[in-house]
């Protein structure tokens, strides 16, 4: 199969994960159910007609309004799409000459990643039900791609979880209060799980830096920034363990 027709197809199958992903990040933080209910407009309730799910080509023909109510529907919706089928192929290009196993994992984490950071984004949440799964899918894909025992994936979660948790309990204790989230050291144990023990510094860096640019830009557009202000750090840990997998870690 050529790189075009493979990154079309893995674009395609992330239009239909970008669909599910954009309904969870609705669906979750409210306590909905997410596989059992029909999807539904948000404003009168009704459930939508196939044609209505179609990834992106059913709002823009409905001009991203409800064809029942005329409510206007967000555009997160289809962004979150375009958004994950810009993952699928970005997998494909990144990873067509390691072969189909590698671009699937990729896909996964990629898919896995977007849905995590939106939610930390938004919320500034990072539920246990999206963050262990992602440990889970880091060593299966270990192991599928090594064809054997992940040791470094494996210590990698171990290390993961204890250096974020060990630094979180450190800050507590000095500053007297939280400093970071409790699913951010289970996020970090995913992030050991995909990159292996090695990687977990690159991780830091990357996020370190994703993070110090959203404040230079809140300080270049003149906005306040407060030594307390909420950041969410799960976001930019996704953000580096997408870049630490795909270009590996600094140095190696």
């Amino acid at each position: 199969m050529s790189p075009i027709v493979f990154a079309t197809v893995m674009g395609l199958l992330g239009l239909i994960f970008g669909s599910f992903i954009a309904a969870v990040t609705v669906r979750l933080p409210r306590d909905e159910e997410i596989v059992v209910t029909p999807s539904h407009c948000m404003s009168c309730g009704e459930t939508l007609k196939p044609w209505q799910l179609v990834p992106v080509f059913s709002w823009l023909v409905q001009r991203g309004r409800c064809a029942m109510c005329g409510a206007a529907v967000s555009p997160r919706y289809m962004l979150i799409e375009c958004g994950a089928a810009g993952i699928g192929v970005w997998a494909a290009l990144a990873g067509h000459q390691a072969g189909w196993v590698f671009v699937a994992a990729t896909a996964v984490l990629g898919w896995q990643l977007l849905l995590i950071a939106l939610i930390d984004a938004e919320n500034f949440w990072l539920p246990d039900e999206l963050t262990l799964p992602l440990i889970g899918t880091g060593v299966i894909a270990g192991a599928v791609i090594v064809r054997g025992w992940p040791v470094p994936q494996l210590i990698g979660a171990v290390a993961g979880f204890g250096i974020l948790w060990l630094l979180a309990e450190l800050y507590r204790r000095v500053r007297g209060r939280q400093g970071l989230g409790g699913g951010d050291p289970i996020l970090f144990a995913g992030a050991g799980a995909w990159v292996g023990w090695a990687g977990l510094p690159t991780v830091l860096l990357w996020a370190c830096a994703a993070g110090f640019s959203i404040v230079l830009t809140l300080l270049i557009t003149r906005r306040k920034v407060e030594m307390t202000q909420k950041l969410p750090f799960g976001t930019f840990l996704a953000i580096g363990i997408w870049l630490t997998w795909l270009y590996g870690p600094f140095g190696i």
